[in-house]
C-alpha cells in the first residue's frame, strides 16, 4: 500500500469513526419503546461499507465545507439506507433471511416491528437533517434532495419497478431506470448533500451529481456481478436471490464480461466528471475501489 492509498484508506476510518458514533447516540435519549428502538438499532449499528454517509461528508470536504457540519446529513442519508434494506428484506419484498452477516429484522423482531422500525428511521432522517448547525436555507435544500431521493420518484419508486418486474425480463432500457431510482438515486443524493452543506456553487453541484450518477450505477452493476460470483459467508447476505425471484439483473442483461466492461466504462465516466475538482484524488480512489469490491 502506497502513501496516498493509505492515506485514503485513514479518511475511511476517520469518517467511519465519527458516523458511528453519530448513530449510536441517536435515539439514546428515547427509550418510551424500547423493543421499537432496540430493533432500529439492530439494523442501524450494524456496520457496513457506509459508503453513502462517507460519500456526504467528503463531498462537503471537497466542496470547500466541513465535514462535521455536514454529519447530520450524512447520518440521515445512512438512515434512510438502512430503512430501505429492513424493507426490502421483508416477506412481502424479497423475503431474505440474511442481512450485514446476521439475521434480517424481522426474523429477529417480527414483521410488523421490522415494519415499523422501518418507518421510524425513515422518519428520523428528516429530524437529523434540522439537527445540523448550517444556514436554514441549506437544511430546507437537504430536505428536498432526501425526500425525492428516497420518494416515488427515487427509492421506492424503484422499488415498485423491481416488484412489478418480478417474473418477466426487463429491457436493458428499463434495468437502467429501475436501477437509477433504486439503487443510484440515494447514492447521487448522498453526494449532492455533502455539496450542499459545503454551499457549493451550481458548478460543482453539476460535477458532483455527474460523478454520483456514474458510481451508483458502477455499483449495481458490481453488486449484480457478486450476486453470482460471491457467496453467502463473503456478503454477508443471500445470494442467487434475484436469479430465485425471477428478476432481471445487468448480467442476466449483459453477462459478466459486458457488466465488468459497463463498470470500467461507469468508473471512467465518475472519474471524469470529478476531476473537475481540484483535488478529487478521495472520490477517484473510492469509485475505483467500488469498481472491484468483492463484497
Amino acid at each position: 500500500m502506497d502513501d496516498m492509498e493509505k492515506g485514503f484508506t485513514e479518511v475511511m476510518s476517520r469518517d467511519h469513526a465519527m458516523i458511528e458514533a453519530c448513530l449510536a447516540s441517536a435515539f439514546s435519549a428515547e427509550r418510551r419503546h424500547a423493543n421499537l428502538q432496540e430493533a432500529m438499532e439492530y439494523s442501524l449499528l450494524a456496520g457496513g461499507k457506509r459508503i453513502r454517509p462517507v460519500l456526504t461528508l467528503e463531498t462537503c470536504r471537497l466542496c470547500g465545507g466541513d465535514p462535521e457540519a455536514a454529519l447530520p446529513f450524512a447520518c440521515a442519508v445512512e438512515m434512510v439506507h438502512t430503512y430501505s434494506l429492513i424493507h426490502d428484506d421483508l416477506p412481502a419484498m424479497d423475503n431474505d433471511d440474511l442481512r450485514r452477516g446476521r439475521l434480517t429484522n424481522h426474523r429477529v423482531y417480527g414483521e410488523a416491528t421490522a415494519i415499523l422500525a422501518g418507518d421510524a428511521l425513515l422518519t428520523a432522517a428528516f429530524e437529523q437533517l434540522t439537527k445540523a448547525k448550517l444556514p436554514a436555507d441549506r437544511i430546507v435544500k437537504a430536505a428536498e434532495c432526501l425526500s425525492k431521493a428516497a420518494g416515488s420518484a427515487g427509492m421506492v419508486g424503484g422499488q415498485a419497478l423491481d416488484m412489478a418486474g418480478e417474473s418477466r425480463t426487463l429491457s436493458l432500457e428499463e434495468l437502467e431506470l429501475l436501477q437509477s431510482l433504486k439503487t443510484g438515486a440515494l447514492i447521487s443524493a448522498a453526494a449532492v448533500l455533502g455539496c450542499i452543506a459545503a454551499g457549493g456553487s451550481v458548478k460543482q453541484l453539476e460535477l458532483v451529481s455527474a460523478y454520483a450518477q456514474a458510481l451508483g450505477r458502477a455499483f449495481q452493476v458490481r453488486d449484480d456481478m457478486l450476486d453470482v460470483t460471491s457467496s453467502k459467508e463473503e456478503l454477508g447476505k443471500s445470494v442467487g436471490s434475484d436469479r430465485v425471484n425471477g428478476k432481471s439483473t445487468f448480467v442476466t442483461a449483459l453477462g459478466l464480461e459486458g457488466c465488468a466492461a459497463l463498470v470500467e466504462e461507469l468508473t471512467r465516466q465518475a472519474v471524469e466528471a470529478i476531476s473537475g475538482f481540484d483535488s478529487p484524488g478521495f472520490h477517484i480512489w473510492l469509485a475505483e475501489q467500488m469498481a472491484c469490491r468483492n463484497k
